[in-house]
């Protein structure tokens, strides 16, 4: 075994509190160096959690004791901090969405190919045995022709200050479909291939703090006249569906329910059955080690760079269209590229 990959975390808030399951059991392979965040305590606290050996409010000052960075940070910063990380040759792990505008994605993405850098985004549902089972079963015709895919996604989400970063849209970047449904957008892609068409409409009815819309329903439909559908809110008071994928196809129907981490395979003439089981949660560490494995070999990674941006264009599109009250034209969005690659 080689030496191990040295990783800093770039933001210390309640995002990263998420992450610090990921970084288990990789002993020998990587270890955590440094640790950063603008408030002191943030840092020390996730310093004494992870082990690290250096706690600083400046990321610059981590930049010598690291080979790769998880940035975790306000949507905005993802740019400018990404960027100074790729330019001094560190390998870069960012948290969803790659960056606010399609310039600067198409900055972090270049940065990356010319320094030969793995640039990686946190897409985590793509690691997510529930989410893999469901693409197999969709994949493998067990469904039979797949005509339709819906997503819920029902939380209360709220920044304890009413002017965060978090309830803004300059810094956020949007609303809940930029920030939160752009994962199950991915999905949708992944699952469908290239869309053709959507809407979007979208309220902060419910959700007052919202710059935004706090609730969002999407409609896309796919090249191969599937439909694809996303209802994701920041407002819900209570729940049933949580976070839920059907997909229905001439064969049978599949209920993928991701917080109980089950999956259930319903026809008319048997009704439903269970048929997989995995353990339900974000699963940061399949991610972290699809990271450490493009790291050490130069694969380039399932959510890299350029997969992750075809999301966030049906995203900027579908919100363009909405603004001006009609259908979005979802073609020529780059997918064909990625597929060839």
């Amino acid at each position: 075994m080689g030496t191990p990959i040295r990783i800093g975390i770039i933001g210390c808030g309640g995002m990263e509190k998420a992450h610090e399951a990921a970084f288990e059991g990789f002993e020998g392979r990587m270890q955590v160096t440094a640790v950063c965040d603008i408030v002191r305590e943030r840092a020390e606290r996730a310093k004494a959690v992870l082990g690290a050996q250096r706690a600083v409010t400046d990321f610059r000052e981590l930049l010598d004791v690291v080979d790769a960075v998880l940035i975790v940070l306000p949507h905005h910063l993802h740019h400018s901090v990404g960027m100074m990380c790729l330019e001094a040759g560190k390998h870069v792990l960012m948290e969803k969405p790659l960056a606010n505008t399609e310039r600067e994605c198409l900055d972090l993405i270049e940065a990356a190919e010319r320094g030969r850098r793995v640039l990686m985004v946190g897409y985590v549902q793509r690691y997510n045995p529930l989410v893999l089972k469901t693409r197999e079963l969709i994949q493998n015709g067990a469904l039979g022709e797949v005509f339709q895919v819906s997503i819920w996604t029902e939380q209360f989400t709220r920044f304890s200050e009413d002017k965060s970063w978090g309830h803004r849209k300059e810094t956020l970047g949007g609303g809940q479909l930029f920030s939160h449904g752009c994962h199950y957008v991915d999905l949708l892609l992944w699952f469908l291939g290239r869309p053709v068409s959507g809407t979007h409409d979208g309220t902060n009815l419910g959700t007052p703090w919202m710059e935004g819309e706090g609730t969002s329903n999407l409609v896309m439909r796919f090249e191969n006249r599937a439909m694809g559908y996303h209802f994701g809110t920041w407002g819900a008071r209570g729940s049933r569906l949580q976070y839920s994928l059907h997909v229905h196809g001439t064969r049978a129907m599949l209920d993928t329910r991701l917080k109980e981490g089950k999956i259930f395979l319903t026809t008319w003439e048997k009704g439903e059955e269970l048929i997989f089981e995995a353990e339900p949660g974000k699963h940061t560490r399949r991610q972290m080690e699809h990271f450490l494995i493009c790291v050490e070999t130069g694969r380039k990674p399932l959510t890299d760079g350029r997969s992750s941006l075809q999301s966030l264009r049906v995203i900027w599109k579908v919100y363009e269209a909405e603004a001006k009250g009609v259908v979005a034209d979802l073609r020529g969005l780059g997918l064909e590229d990625v597929e060839a690659s």
